[in-house]
């Protein structure tokens, strides 16, 4: 019986140092052929220092309302493409990346002070100091999937700084985040950080089937398309970043506060969303006091570029009423 408990404490050992070394020992090769973001900038890109990130925008129009487009996960300003220049007909469009994505800062732990730059709160804090560093007194936020997370945060944050909201397949009942306290420990565990960036690096390979899955009809994805989506993964540090910004993500229970919002707000939905459900954008309408709701047809989950027509017919009364 004594051996029998010996074999099973050493069986039992070994399995411990193997989960504990184990990670440790898988090599996390630096990525080639990356470049600083600065360098894949087009000729209308502009970068601005905001609390310490250097972020990367760009304008279309002038004059009121100004309005502030925040993009998804995995996503970048060019999201924002097929609709930027027609919205700039009703006032200014500012199109920004959020840090972790595109060509905005990318920094590490140990290079900020300070509260993480890549939670929630604190993207919904530097979208107000973006909007200082721009000289705009206040703002129309239009949000896709976790970029209307961000803005409705923007908003509960400082609803001073809001004059309406644009949630576009709003990541607010489902955003991806773990909500198990034991996942999200084993997430922050030094073996499974040592083996993040690995695991992000994925995105090469399943993207192209979210992107897909993003659509109602993927066989309008294009190559050029999907050279626009990939293009910030020839930035340095890419993987760590967005490594980060999975660790730092955290439940918010935004839907029990949907009613606190009181500026002017309107819900777009395609009828086919596989990413946020098509019932989950309706939720978040019933939630908001006053919000419209509109839901294109034959559309998934990225309305404004799947259907950019439908998308701008659905701002343009909504726009019209702010003046």
């Amino acid at each position: 019986m004594k051996r029998f408990w010996r074999v099973l404490l050493i069986v039992v050992g070994s399995l411990l140092l193997l989960l504990l070394v184990g990670p440790f020992l898988v090599p996390v090769p630096p990525l080639k052929g990356t470049v600083p973001p600065q360098q894949l900038a087009d000729p209308d890109s502009h970068f601005v220092e905001v609390q310490g990130l250097r972020i990367h925008y760009k304008v279309a129009g002038q004059g009121q309302p100004t309005l502030v487009l925040l993009h998804g996960f995995g996503a970048s300003l060019f999201s924002w493409r097929e609709v930027m220049a027609p919205l700039s007909r009703y006032g200014t469009v500012i199109a920004f990346d959020r840090p972790a994505f595109g060509l905005s800062s990318r920094p590490l732990p140990g290079e900020w002070s300070g509260e993480n730059p890549y939670t929630v709160e604190a993207q919904a804090d530097q979208t107000v100091a973006l909007l200082d560093a721009l000289g705009v007194e206040k703002a129309v936020l239009v949000g896709h999937s976790a970029g209307g997370t961000v803005a409705v945060l923007t908003a509960l944050r400082h609803p001073e700084r809001v004059q309406g909201l644009v949630l576009v397949a709003p990541a607010v009942y489902r955003t991806g985040v773990p909500t198990s306290g034991l996942l999200r420990f084993l997430l922050r565990t030094p073996q499974v950080r040592h083996l993040g960036p690995l695991l992000v690096r994925s995105i090469r390979n399943w993207g192209t089937k979210m992107l897909d899955m993003a659509w109602h009809d993927p066989s309008r994805v294009t190559p050029e398309m999907m050279a626009g989506y990939t293009k910030p993964l020839q930035a340095d540090n890419w993987d760590r970043a967005l490594w980060e910004v999975t660790l730092a993500s955290h439940p918010l229970d935004l839907a029990a506060q949907l009613g606190r919002i009181q500026v002017p707000t309107l819900v777009i939905a395609g009828d086919d969303d596989r990413i946020v459900p098509t019932a989950d954008s309706v939720k978040v309408s019933g939630g908001i006091s006053g919000a419209e709701l509109v839901i294109v047809p034959a559309c998934g989950h990225l309305p404004q570029e799947e259907q950019p027509q439908a998308f701008l017919q659905a701002l343009e009364p909504f726009l019209g009423k702010l003046h």
